[in-house]
């Protein structure tokens, strides 16, 4: 197996200077746009967790996958954002070999961690709307389940390269640290090739499954209740809303699992460093928009974050908060209120409920019928 100091034997070490071969303004620019990209991560994703955090009424087990989504994408930010920042300002891995190891592995594993957690959400959103097990109702002890098996598989698939299979090196622009996709070894082939299943191929398999399986309920459940005149429209912005989670998720992800299989393949080809550090930045962004897709993009959650930012008093509901569906399924009402959750908008009135207003507070987020976009 190649080693880790075979692997950034270059003509120039990254180690130790910039590369000659690149302007020191493309690093300047880098620079920018990872400061950019890693302040406004960080504030997006730490307004998410204080707002969960305050709000009692959205501390639901759906969301808690919502929530580690944020810590996952924060620390991404914190650990990679912030050291590429430092690293482009400089314009080479002025920190050191070792260090190139621990920021290669944390934000690896991080970002698999978020890309895990938006197909296990994907997944507890098919299981809450399309019932497979029947009257099994998704609770607290279920998400806790599900963010065990994110971190536990991350780390499975993150972990290799310290110990010896394959390795994190440096980037071919000398400011990032990555696994070593440049390697023509056999055993380095392997991991690449599982890592790209089992942490792309996989919960991208996942998330468009569930995402299907889910439309077709809810268009089964219009189709049925139609009649109402308040089906349709949760069913358009589910429809538009799981399009916009799947492009998200290949624009963040498909440039980096293709770059990782073209490298692969072809170890020997050349590629201009500035290109090669493209599908890199694009995986960093998505700590940017997932805020966007799944928690601001959602009406009760924005009330919420609207409260907070004024300073507004902090209300928390006490009561009973999943009575408006603890009978999902057995009225028109329910049916489409399953929609209105799922798209992240506030179900119509009714008449045994005339007193829900805009307040956050008064805003009732039902136990396990909540899916925040």
């Amino acid at each position: 197996m190649e080693s880790f100091e075979a692997a950034v034997s270059r003509s120039e070490d990254p180690f130790s200077g910039p590369l000659t071969s690149i302007a020191p303004w493309n690093y300047g620019v880098l620079a920018a746009l990872m400061f950019v990209v890693t302040a406004v991560s960080l504030c997006e994703n730490f307004t998410v967790m204080l707002v969960t955090f305050r709000f009692k009424q959205l501390r639901q087990p759906l969301n808690y996958i919502i929530v580690n989504l944020s810590l996952a994408d924060f620390l991404v930010s914190l650990t990679g954002g912030t050291i590429s920042f430092l690293t482009n300002y400089h314009g080479y891995f002025f920190l050191g070999r070792w260090a190139c190891v621990l920021e290669g592995f944390a934000v690896t594993f991080f970002g698999i961690v978020a890309l895990w957690s938006l197909a296990v959400l994907a997944f507890e959103r098919f299981f809450v709307i399309c019932r497979p097990l029947g009257n099994i109702r998704l609770r607290g002890k279920h998400a806790a389940l599900g963010l065990l098996f994110v971190w536990t598989f991350s780390f499975i698939w993150t972990i290799p390269p310290v110990l010896g299979w394959s390795s994190y090196t440096v980037s071919k622009i000398g400011t990032t640290c990555e696994p070593n996709w440049y390697s023509g070894d056999v055993q380095d082939h392997t991991f690449i090739i599982t890592f790209f299943t089992t942490c792309f191929i996989l919960p991208l398999g996942v998330i468009i499954v569930c995402y299907c399986k889910l439309l077709r309920k809810l268009r089964k459940v219009s189709n049925t209740h139609g009649r109402l005149g308040n089906a349709r429209k949760p069913e358009r912005q589910v429809t538009r809303m799981v399009v916009v989670m799947i492009v998200a998720f290949m624009v963040a992800w498909t440039p980096y699992a293709a770059f990782s299989i073209v490298v692969t393949a072809l170890p020997s080809i050349h590629l201009d460093p500035r290109l090669a550090a493209v599908p890199a930045f694009f995986s960093k962004t998505a700590a940017v928009y997932n805020p966007i897709i799944y928690v601001f993009m959602n009406k009760q959650f924005r009330k919420c974050v609207v409260q907070l930012l004024s300073c507004s008093d902090v209300t928390v509901i006490e009561g009973n908060i999943n009575q408006t569906t603890e009978h999902a399924g057995m009225t028109n009402e329910s049916n489409t209120g399953e929609m209105s959750a799922i798209a992240g908008t506030i179900p119509p009135k009714t008449e045994e409920h005339p007193n829900e207003r805009s307040s956050c507070a008064q805003i009732p987020i039902p136990e396990n019928k909540v899916c925040p976009m």
